[in-house]
């Protein structure tokens, strides 16, 4: 098996349209993908720009509870100007942090799913 990356990540959601308005409004994410997906719920998918990875605002899956994703970690170039103009958005992040593995913030979503956005050392 040769996995080339990882392309889609599930995020456990309870209301898709306030957390789509979030991750795109706030976090500035792109909107990928929105279409119907059964009674009541859609497919919606966003990315940060110019990163092929994406997510997906689910509420499908019984055993992910919404709020239950934590630590996933995007990479930034430039924490300082980041932190400063998500806050400015109204994004609630905590104050950056130095470790070995970088500097880094974290913030959540309104359900409560957990992020971490880290500047790798130099």
């Amino acid at each position: 098996m040769a996995i080339k990356s990882f392309e889609i990540v599930s995020v456990p959601v309870s209301d898709q349209q306030r957390s789509k308005l979030f991750y795109r409004d706030v976090v500035g994410f792109e909107l990928v993908r929105e279409e119907p997906m059964g009674p009541g719920q859609s497919w919606i998918q966003l990315a940060p720009r110019g990163c092929l990875t994406t997510i997906t605002l689910v509420t499908w899956f019984e055993t992910m509870k919404p709020g239950g994703l934590q630590g996933v970690m995007l990479n930034v170039t430039d924490i300082e100007r980041d932190h400063k103009e998500l806050s400015g958005r109204g994004l609630k992040l905590a104050e950056i942090k130095q470790e070995p593995w970088g500097r880094y913030t974290t913030f959540q979503d309104p359900d409560g799913n957990g992020w971490i956005l880290r500047q790798p050392p130099a």
